[in-house]
């Protein structure tokens, strides 16, 4: 099979070769951290971190970057905002960042620099592009000569000459063509400043993720990604610097995730509708939130809404309600550790392959799951139809279906809990009471066996008015929180 991606620098899909063989190099903006991350950052670090455990899926060594932008001019506001250091805006908010990944089971990627850290770096980069003639300085400031570089817009699809200097470009007098961007930054009082041969200053926002790609990954990569909001400016002032520099492509692929929206409008804390990861994190499991990002195939706009994650909560819920039926059945019929730790056969095999298919066309999560789902309904279908007592075939097709099924979960980085866990899951510790309801469950059995029936239907009544769903099988009863 063959991994296709779509390149934005193309506009198609491609059938992906990188430049060494067995090994890629992938370079993704990351956050500037001055804030809370929201559901909007959120989906794009679920979406390459399934790239990225994809391409070790197939086998291949990744080598993944992803930067830190902590000195920008939203960080030194906000320290002047509390009254504080610029350096605990970011690294307060760099800390948080990485824990609310961690809850979304986000891996680290192989390197995370930080901007600072490799300001000597941007200073070399900024100097080889005055050398060259496409960068100016100017009192102090170091300025990109955007109609220097012929290729300028290739990414982006824009023209130089139809762009105009408007509420998207940095107005500043000191530019010789408003389409200009700014290297470095002179130092203003009471900001953080280093030492250049232009003066003391910062660096931009652009040279920032040229200069770290370059430095941990070599002047071209295989992928570049982020948000298609960065298309432009940041990733065609990104080609333009970095080429210009180098004389050499600087990316091969170009990866860019649809934007989120919520109940169809721009997240924004003045609508109402702003929503950081933790605050999600309060109503919904973390698994969640990522299988709501998965649900839709990556390059395509999502949007954001309470009933929404209702829905997935369903979905992953008879995931996982097949999952405990598979992993029960499986037990029962003696296979020797469970469900989980079968040994890969046909059946598990045929998933994985329709899995991987749907994952070859340009990461199609939505397509993956949607294969999972067919699989689930299969085994629990064979499941009903051996009824109380499950033959081979079924416990052997059970075993299978839970092992595809936790492989390709390890992808998408879902199906981790265990399943009794996950469907007794709650937010809120006022739904607590396992042990009251595991007894009242008990108590029901016992009424069952001695065909008590109006004992074991008003305890079920009293369940189900808590919120607890019932499941009777061949192993006995299991109960689930009810969602929604």
């Amino acid at each position: 099979m063959t991994l296709k991606i779509f390149n934005t620098l193309t506009n198609k899909k491609e059938a992906f070769e990188p430049l060494e063989e067995g090994k890629v190099g992938m370079y993704v903006c990351g956050p500037t951290v001055y804030d809370e991350s929201h559901i909007g950052h959120a989906r794009k670090e679920v979406v390459f971190d399934v790239v990225y455990k994809y391409f070790r899926h197939r086998g291949y060594e990744v080598r993944y970057v992803r930067n830190i932008t902590d000195v920008d001019d939203k960080i030194i506001r906000r320290a002047e905002e509390e009254g504080t250091g610029w350096e605990t805006i970011a690294r307060r908010y760099e800390d948080r960042f990485r824990e609310d990944l961690e809850r979304l089971n986000v891996e680290p990627p192989t390197q995370e620099p930080r901007a600072t850290e490799t300001i000597p770096e941007m200073i070399g980069l900024i100097g080889r592009l005055i050398e060259r003639g496409f960068a100016y300085e100017a009192e102090g400031s170091v300025y990109f000569a955007v109609v220097a570089f012929p290729g300028y817009g290739k990414l982006s699809g824009r023209r130089i000459e139809d762009m105009i200097a408007g509420a998207r470009v940095e107005v500043d007098e000191r530019k010789r063509d408003p389409l200009d961007f700014a290297l470095w930054k002179a130092s203003k009082p009471g900001e953080p400043s280093w030492p250049s041969p232009w003066g003391d200053g910062r660096p931009g926002w652009h040279i920032e993720c040229s200069t770290m790609s370059q430095a941990y990954l070599g002047e071209t990569i295989d992928i570049h990604g982020g948000g298609k909001d960065l298309i432009f400016p940041h990733h065609e002032n990104e080609i333009a610097q970095s080429e210009a520099a180098s004389g050499k492509p600087f990316a091969r692929v170009w990866l860019h995730n649809g934007l989120l929206s919520v109940n169809r409008e721009k997240m924004s804390k003045s609508l109402g509708n702003y929503h950081t990861i933790r605050e999600v994190l309060e109503r919904f499991h973390p698994e969640v939130l990522r299988a709501l990002f998965l649900s839709t195939q990556y390059r395509n706009p999502l949007d954001f809404t309470w009933s929404l994650m209702e829905d997935v909560q369903k979905q992953l819920d008879y995931f996982y309600s097949t999952l405990r039926r598979a992993d029960s059945t499986a037990a029962a019929f003696g296979s020797e550790g469970g469900a989980g730790d079968a040994e890969a056969s046909s059946s598990e095999g045929e998933l994985l392959i329709d899995f991987a298919q749907a994952m070859d066309d340009d990461f199609n999560t939505a397509a993956a799951i949607g294969r999972l789902f067919k699989s689930a309904g299969k085994v629990n279908r064979m499941l009903d139809a051996a009824g109380d007592v499950p033959t081979a075939q079924a416990a052997l097709a059970a075993a299978e279906f839970a092992a595809g099924l936790r492989k390709a979960g390890k992808v998408l980085g879902l199906f981790r809990e265990d399943p009794e866990a996950w469907l007794r899951w709650t937010p809120s510790e006022e739904e607590g009471g396992e042990d009251e309801i595991a007894a009242l469950v008990a108590e029901r059995e016992a009424a069952r066996k001695n065909k008590d029936w109006a004992e074991a239907d008003r305890i079920r009544d009293e369940l189900t008015s808590r919120g607890v769903v019932l499941e009777d099988g061949p192993g006995g009863t299991t109960w689930r929180r009810k969602r929604g």
